[in-house]
Order: C-alpha cells, then sequence, then structure tokens
C-alpha cells in the first residue's frame, strides 16, 4: 500500500509529487518514516506545533547511530551544573582513565591550543560538528550507563536505551564505565568521579531485534540476522521532541526540561548549525570538513554545496548499519518560514548487515537532499496567519 493509516495525507501528496521522494515512499523495503511538524506562530510569536507523519512506526526498530549523540551532549552540560563544583565547567580539562575491560583513557594534557583540550567543550563541538566517536565515547563514560538512562526516563523518553560506546565493547563491559577527573591547567584536581557500573540490565522496549537477511563479522558472512536486541534504541518522536526541547525550551513543561542555563542552549545552538569551517573550531579548518559535511537534510552531504546564508538548519544526523537519518529544523530567512523534518530510512539492498555495502550515497542521502528541498518549497510559499520573527535564530553568534 501507498500509505498506512496514520499517514499524513499533505505529507503523502508531497512525496508523491516528486519522482525521487515517490520511489522511496513507496517501496517498503526502505522502511521510510517521516515526522514533518509545521510551526504557526500568533501575534506575541509564540509557536504552535503541527506534525505530519508517513509510516510512522513504534515497532520498526531503526539503528539511531550517531542521532544519540544529541541526549549525550545536552545531559553532559546539564551534569556539569549539577555538579556545582567551582572551578568545573565545559571549558575545564577533563581527563580519563581506566578500570575495566575495553576502557581507553585520555591522560591529563594542557596543550597550546585550546580546541584541542580534553574539555566537555571540546567533546560536544567534536560530536555537533562531525559526529566524532571517541568525544560521544568519552561523554558516555562521564554520563555512567545508569544515569543516563534514568534521566531520559525522567525527561519523558522511556523507551530510549543508551547502552552502547560506539566501539567493540561486549554489552557487560558498556556497563563499566570509566574513572573521571578534572584539573586546572596547572594540574591541580577539581573534582574526580570514580568508575561506575550499572547494576541493571536494559532490554529493548521491543523484545528481540533481528535485522538482515545475514551479517559480516571479520571477514565471515554469517548467514543469520544481525541482533539489535542490546543496541541503542532512540524513536523518531523521541530524538525530534529532545530538539524542540532545545530549540524552543519554552514549549516544555519545566519538569521535562534539562537542567541547562541559557548559556548552555546558545552553545548547543550555535553547534547544532553551524558548518565546520564556521564554527572557528581550528581542527576543523581543513577542506576535508566541508560545508555539507554533517546535513544530510537538504544539502545530501554533497562536497560541492555551499551553506546558504538565508538557511540554518539545526540538525543532528545517524548513518550506521544501512541506516541513515537527520533530524532538523529549518530557520529561512529569506522566505520567513520555519519546520521540523525528522527521517529515517534504510539502504542496504543486499540485505547483509556489516558488509560496508549500503547505498547512502546513491539513494539515502540523496533522497534526504530532495525530502529537505521538497518540504522548503511548501514551506516558503503555505500561507501564514502570521509569519516568524527568526532573529534569535539568525542573530551573531560569539565563538566559544
Amino acid at each position: 500500500m501507498r500509505s498506512t493509516p496514520g499517514d499524513s495525507p499533505l505529507l503523502d501528496s508531497l512525496l508523491q509529487a516528486n519522482p525521487i521522494l515517490k520511489r522511496v515512499a513507496n517501496n517498503p523495503q526502505y522502511e521510510l518514516q517521516i515526522i514533518y511538524t509545521q510551526i504557526n506562530r500568533d501575534a506575541q510569536n509564540r509557536p504552535t506545533f503541527i506534525p505530519h507523519t508517513y509510516h510512522l512506526n513504534p515497532r520498526q526498530y531503526f539503528n539511531p547511530a550517531s542521532l544519540v549523540k544529541l541526549p549525550v551532549v545536552t545531559l553532559a552540560l546539564e551534569k556539569l551544573n549539577d555538579l556545582n563544583k567551582p572551578g568545573v565547567t565545559r571549558r575545564t580539562i577533563m581527563a580519563t582513565g581506566t578500570a575495566y575491560r575495553c576502557q581507553t583513557p585520555t591522560s591529563f594534557a594542557a596543550p597550546a591550543d585550546s580546541d584541542r583540550t580534553a574539555t566537555v567543550g571540546n567533546y560536544i563541538k567534536r560530536m555537533l560538528l562531525v559526529s566524532d566517536n571517541l568525544a560521544y565515547n568519552r561523554l558516555y563514560e562521564f554520563l555512567s550507563q545508569q544515569h543516563l538512562n534514568q534521566r531520559l526516563k525522567q525527561l519523558g523518553y522511556p523507551n530510549a536505551r543508551i547502552t552502547r560506546r560506539f566501539a567493540p565493547c561486549d554489552t557487560a563491559a558498556n556497563r563499566h564505565t570509566n574513572p573521571i577527573s578534572f584539573h586546572t591547567p596547572q594540574g591541580d584536581t577539581l573534582h574526580k568521579q570514580p568508575a561506575q557500573y550499572n547494576p541493571t540490565a536494559y532490554h529493548s522496549p521491543l523484545g528481540r531485534v533481528l535485522k538482515g537477511r545475514a551479517h559480516q563479522a571479520g571477514t565471515r558472512v554469517i548467514p543469520e540476522p544481525y541482533d539489535f536486541t542490546t543496541a541503542n534504541h532512540l524513536p523518531l518522536p523521541d530524538i525530534t521532541a529532545l530538539l524542540q526541547s532545545l530549540l524552543f525550551p519554552e514549549s516544555v513543561p519545566d519538569a521535562l526540561r534539562p537542567h541547562l542555563t541559557s548559556t548552555d542552549y546558545a552553545f548547543l545552538r550555535r553547534y547544532l548549525h553551524a558548518t565546520p569551517h564556521e564554527s572557528g573550531f581550528h581542527p576543523y579548518a581543513p577542506a576535508r570538513y566541508f560545508d555539507a559535511y554533517k546535513k544530510y537534510i537538504y544539502y545530501g552531504r554533497n562536497p560541492n554545496l555551499r551553506q546558504q546564508s538565508t538557511l540554518r538548519i539545526y540538525n543532528i544526523v545517524g548513518m550506521s548499519h544501512g541506516f541513515v537519518s537527520d533530524i532538523a529544523y529549518f530557520a529561512d530567512s529569506l522566505h520567513q518560514s520555519e519546520f521540523m523534518l525528522s527521517a529515517v530510512l534504510y539502504v542496504n539492498k543486499n540485505g547483509i548487515i556489516n558488509d560496508g555495502t549500503y547505498e547512502y550515497d546513491t539513494i539515502g542521502q540523496p533522497f534526504l537532499a530532495q525530502l529537505g528541498r521538497q518540504i522548503q518549497q511548501y514551506e516558503a510559499q503555505r500561507l501564514r496567519q502570521y509569519r516568524p520573527n527568526l532573529t534569535e535564530f539568525f542573530a551573531p553568534e560569539p565563538i566559544s
């Protein structure tokens, strides 16, 4: 069937109007899920959010890959605030020790280039600008598995599971997280966090999750599905709601907001939209970090496309095991329009997990680019009673 009960007629018509979108939307092998959120403002510029969905299915697993970095960066800043330790901020040097198998250290260092210092702030920049996996591991360890998942549940995401580093660690090793310490540039210790262990074994809310007809382990292809049962799990509505809460905190009840300061929100906003080059972050000055490096939706990760100055896309992406996703908010100052758009699809024609043969470049990213452009074009001409004032999303930002 072309659509399913609950599909938005508007979103369905927009997909069917574009041959590239139609081909993917009508083929169940791509396991497409979309949330398109219209935003309407009142006379006081207060937003109302109207979601339109396509094939949204909370029982259909997808690997969130790097989407889990958004809750991790959010809760890392919150934990710093909750620690309330003098001198311990996102700019404080953080050292990571080892206490269990599969753990790796980051020793104390105070390099001359502050952008290369191991700090919570720099780890967040690396994650949001180029989706750095080692930086994710360091903040996963800082949070600890138990605290991370308990806090997600408290914030209204009971089905979310973030249980793995991006490293070849087994399930038990991921329940153990490293000792952490914070230091002055001179080496004085400001705070110590002992190694943590999560006694709770997390299970998938979907039960056993198997994908693919086979999977590769080393050089061997094993003719059995890949088991995602203990993998990270982050439903599309949850990650969409989290991005909305960071960009529009007033739209979320106080009890469901992380403990962030106005400076924290501004910091996250900057690096959610900035390109590697415009960020001013020195490690990403080389040309290989092109504008669209982490912008799949609308730009399709095309290295030849420059970011448009009148269009800001605040987003987080994921790409792993054949799943490709982008969760984004668009602010268009030229057409005075805005919307949110979340999408995930599965591009694994041969059905083998972990063989590195996926259609990211030929199907996944071109689809996301066309989807972003199709919705942006529609939004540019959509009638509104009040045009949004997008000043806060285009205001000059200090390099932080």
